[in-house]
């Protein structure tokens, strides 16, 4: 994997170890199977790319709420493909001009990935000198046809409502993907990657609460099956628990982003359980995210006082 440098050397490489493949992906198996069969037909149809006059580069607009698995997508891809991965950051791009380098020292068979687009055009993560129209032909300008063979480029947004059609018009985007919230098919899914488990007595009860319209993110469900990995049972109430209590709040609020050592802490704030007893709720994890900031902020300044004494 290739990260982008704002230093002399334009692109830093770092190992690209990431185990996300198609078949643990949380998705519809009709939408995997087309998409798996779109790359593999893109994988031999560099005479046909030619015939057409065509750069043989295809594109990819991943689109939904954080959480909903749009980077481990991307790994997926590159695992499938074989391909190599460059990840731009266009908050760290200094211009134009620079952003063609960057494509310029990409390598054939890769994947060119830009995150969150639509905060930088909404000028979140604006650069001084990177302007719309830089980014539109880092997409589809000339540079891009003629140093974009055998590419994929990737681009993910969590939303693209307020996005002018033009940007994304076929051309510039081939494929545009929806990563929605969890419904019961990409919970099943999960159940059977974190847990092993294919079927439950409590998967009625959770098929009825997501038909009412109850939603969590798969981040923050995989999240209570990894810390309640060693009870199924206990998991999928965990779940349920939190789609009856947090279904609506999902985005708000931390969720934790590390698995839990059965040492790390025996107990946390208001008697939550951090070891056997495993987590009820997605508050749970929250509660425990806020605990380890709290405990971490008060060791920081007793150091700060001791160095100060000192």
């Amino acid at each position: 994997m290739n990260v982008a440098s704002g230093s002399g050397t334009r692109w830093k490489s770092v190992p690209f170890n990431h185990p996300a493949t198609f078949e643990t992906m949380a998705m519809e198996l009709d939408l995997k199977n087309k998409i798996k069969s779109d790359l593999e037909l893109f994988l031999k149809a560099k005479q046909y790319y030619r015939r057409l006059g065509r750069a043989w580069k295809r594109s990819f607009l991943l689109y939904g709420p954080s959480g909903t698995g749009k980077s481990s997508f991307v790994a997926a891809m590159a695992n499938f493909l074989c391909y190599d991965v460059y990840d731009v950051d266009l908050s760290k791009v200094r211009g134009d001009s620079d952003l063609k380098f960057l494509l310029l020292e990409t390598t054939a068979k890769s994947i060119i990935v830009v995150e969150d687009l639509d905060r930088f055009l909404a000028g979140e993560s604006q650069s001084a000198s990177l302007t719309a129209s830089g980014v539109q032909n880092f997409m589809d300008g000339i540079l891009s046809s003629c140093c974009g063979e055998e590419r994929i480029m990737v681009f993910t947004m969590n939303s693209k409502e307020c996005i002018d059609p033009n940007l994304l018009r076929p051309g510039r985007v081939d494929v545009h993907i929806h990563f929605p919230v969890c419904d019961f098919s990409a919970f099943k899914t999960l159940a059977s990657s974190y847990l092993g488990v294919k079927e439950h007595k409590l998967f009625p009860q959770v098929e009825e609460i997501f038909r009412q319209g109850a939603s969590l993110s798969p981040a923050e469900i995989s999240e209570l099956m990894i810390a309640n990995r060693n009870s199924p049972s206990r998991a999928i109430k965990s779940v349920i628990g939190a789609l009856q209590t947090d279904g609506d709040g999902r985005g708000c609020g931390d969720v934790i982003g590390r698995q839990m050592g059965d040492d790390d802490v025996d107990e946390g704030p208001e008697g939550v359980l951090c070891g056997g007893e495993g987590f009820t709720t997605v508050k749970d994890l929250r509660k425990l995210y806020g605990f380890f900031r709290l405990r971490n902020a008060k060791r920081s300044r007793s150091s700060n006082c001791l160095v100060n004494e000192r």
